[in-house]
């Protein structure tokens, strides 16, 4: 996917693999040209077998506005955590849902993609969630929080091009909303007490 501005980064696939995910950090003028938006661009040919696992779960996204389609915390969400001057976007799934969802694809590559499915880390926060991507971006933006719940990553297959021309009545692009939550910060480290005057 293209670079929309020098915030976007490549996501790291879970087992370390890489892949074309892309995050970044911008508007999309048809839903609100005022909000500042987290984006993941996934490529719906890529070979990654972690974004083709996200890619398989929007399919159970139910459609809210036309051509925006809204994804159950279950089925996939999304965690951001701030370090310095990084935004970290983790995108994870429950175990059962993709065991599921594997089940009942038809798809050359299911074996394949049964076998990674295996290796995907645990989350630390909920062993019943994997870790299905991970990437980081520079930037100082710090998402929304409100009533313990961060402000949506919308997740696309569109090119970024076309998602600035985005038209919900035109049914050409689709963009997916996953609930997310923000991890705070990590707190100081105890300040240390002070030396003693040993010449006092």
């Amino acid at each position: 996917m293209p670079r929309m501005n020098e915030d976007a980064a490549e996501g790291e696939g879970a087992g370390g693999g890489g892949g074309s995910a892309r995050i970044w950090v911008g508007a999309i003028p048809a839903l609100d040209p005022d909000s500042t938006e987290v984006i993941l661009g996934l490529d719906l040919e890529s070979a990654d077998p972690a974004e083709r696992m996200i890619c398989l779960l929007l399919n159970r996204g139910h459609e809210g506005e036309e051509g925006v389609f809204y994804l159950l915390p279950d089925d996939l969400s999304a965690r951001y955590e701030r370090n310095g001057e990084r935004l970290a976007v983790t995108v994870l799934s429950h175990h059962a849902v993709l065991e599921a969802d594997l089940d009942d694809a038809d798809l050359d590559a299911t074996d394949e993609l049964r076998t990674h499915l295996a290796g995907l880390a645990r989350d630390p926060l909920d062993a019943d969630r994997l870790i299905l991507l991970r990437g980081e971006i520079v930037t100082d933006f710090v998402p929304m929080v409100r009533d313990d719940s961060a402000q949506p990553l919308l997740v696309t297959t569109t090119a970024a091009d076309a998602l600035r021309q985005f038209r919900p009545d035109e049914g050409e692009t689709d963009i997916a909303v996953l609930s997310a939550t923000l991890t705070p910060p990590p707190p100081p480290p105890p300040t240390p007490p002070p030396t003693p005057d040993r010449h006092g």
